[in-house]
């Protein structure tokens, strides 16, 4: 049986998604984590302990274990500033492994858990595979000067690639930005997308959902879905709903969930304040609402419920809502960026549109309205192809795969790029 020292240093399984820096990496690691379990392996989940209520040790699942790791203040600390912590932070997993048994393998998520697998590799010669989620060389191409993570990431990354046995890609894009931009080794890349829960997500009938969320019957409804922050490019979608309403006379409304609070609030949540101006600017002040953030059991109603499904950050490294629109059977509009253009196969469960280009959206999402069959069959396409390609289950049986690989020392491949699919 495969011990795993599973490494995820800001983002919990334990947090709920769509809060502060909550998204993508805690449903990964989560999920991931359960699906390894279910696989045979012991996998124990550390990550940073935020408050002061929080057990040492949380028996999760059957085989997981989350161990909440003392460094920093037992409070909220943003990401951006939670290097300073970290050497004590790898120190206490260091410690926790000599007292309970080193582990087979490590799996760092983010680059901050990539330095702690390293003292792990230095002290007991651990193996490591490493999902950076985010790289620091792209971030800084879109974000510049609003960039916030400290000046040396890059250069830490350059380094955690240079001694992982292996290094997962989320998508072509990300493997593209490995070798280009780190000059990554080919031959220690894997890629191996995220996925969705088929036990989370599934179509329910919209007049059904609808109801259930006390949404009018037959309003045109758009949907986004995740943290807010500038770069998810919710200004895009606002725009281009306020020109399909103004030039194609489409009288939708965008629904937005997500959030720090579950009542939407601009005091706790910034980004909103900022969006509602932008409305109130384009005239569709009244077309968009916001819902606060909204646990992951209602989330099935909210994409069931919608027409589309509207994604268009500036760049995406991978992107798990649409893979859950799709599921639910509700086409996406996604920018043809990272993960996304992976993920949606323009044409059949949605189209591709340039991350910000509001007339684009507005005609792609007019032509899915002015054609309703064309819509239903890009949402069943998108069931079929989510189901086929992008289960955590496969995902999951992917990375036992290289894990196996890595503990045999056989070199990764370029050609198990997409092995999940």
């Amino acid at each position: 049986m495969t011990r795993v020292a599973f490494i995820s240093d800001h983002a919990s399984p334990l947090s709920a998604a769509g809060g502060i820096d909550s998204g993508g990496q805690n449903i990964y690691v989560a999920q991931i984590a359960a699906h390894l379990a279910q696989l045979g392996c012991e996998v124990d989940v550390f990550t940073r302990r935020d408050s002061e209520t929080l057990a040492e040790i949380v028996e999760w699942r059957p085989g997981v274990r989350v161990i909440h790791v003392p460094a920093g203040p037992a409070s909220f600390v943003r990401k951006e500033e939670l290097l300073r912590v970290m050497p004590d932070f790898a120190a206490w997993v260091g410690a926790f492994a000599r007292r309970h048994g080193a582990y087979d393998l490590a799996h760092a998520n983010f680059f901050l858990s990539g330095l702690v697998a390293q003292e792990l590799k230095r002290t007991f010669g651990t193996p490591f595979v490493v999902t950076f989620h985010a790289l620091g060389r792209v971030r800084q191409l879109h974000q510049g000067d609003a960039d916030q993570f400290p000046r040396e990431r890059p250069a830490l990354e350059d380094s955690i690639i240079r001694e992982a046995d292996a290094v997962i890609a989320e998508c072509p894009q990300d493997y593209s930005d490995l070798t280009r931009l780190y000059r990554a080794d080919p031959q220690r890349i894997v890629v191996i997308p995220c996925g969705f829960d088929k036990s989370e997500f599934w179509p329910i009938t919209k007049p059904f959902s609808r109801r259930a969320l006390a949404l009018p019957p037959e309003e045109p409804l758009l949907l986004n879905v995740g943290r807010l922050v500038p770069r998810k490019g919710l200004d895009n979608a606002i725009r281009g709903l306020a020109l399909l309403v103004r030039r194609h006379g489409v009288g939708a409304k965008l629904l937005i969930v997500g959030g720090n609070s579950d009542l939407p609030d601009p005091a706790l949540t910034p980004e909103i304040g900022r969006l509602q101006a932008l409305a109130r600017e384009e005239g569709v002040g009244n077309h968009v609402v916001f819902t606060g953030r909204r646990s992951r059991e209602f989330l099935k109603l909210y994409y069931s419920a919608a027409d589309i499904f509207v994604t268009t950050p500036w760049y995406e490294p991978f992107g798990i809502t649409p893979l859950e629109s799709m599921a639910c059977g509700t086409p996406v509009i996604g920018s043809d960026v990272g993960g996304i253009r992976y993920s949606v196969a323009h044409g059949s469960t949605g189209w591709l549109v340039p991350p910000d280009d509001p007339a684009v959206l507005a005609e792609r999402a007019a032509q899915m309205y002015r054609d309703p069959a064309m819509r239903k069959a890009m949402g069943r396409s998108a069931i079929r192809r989510v189901h086929a390609q992008f289960t955590w289950r496969k995902v999951a049986r992917s990375i036992a795969s290289l894990y196996g690989d890595v503990l045999a020392g056989n070199a990764t491949r370029p050609e198990r790029i997409a092995e999940a699919a």
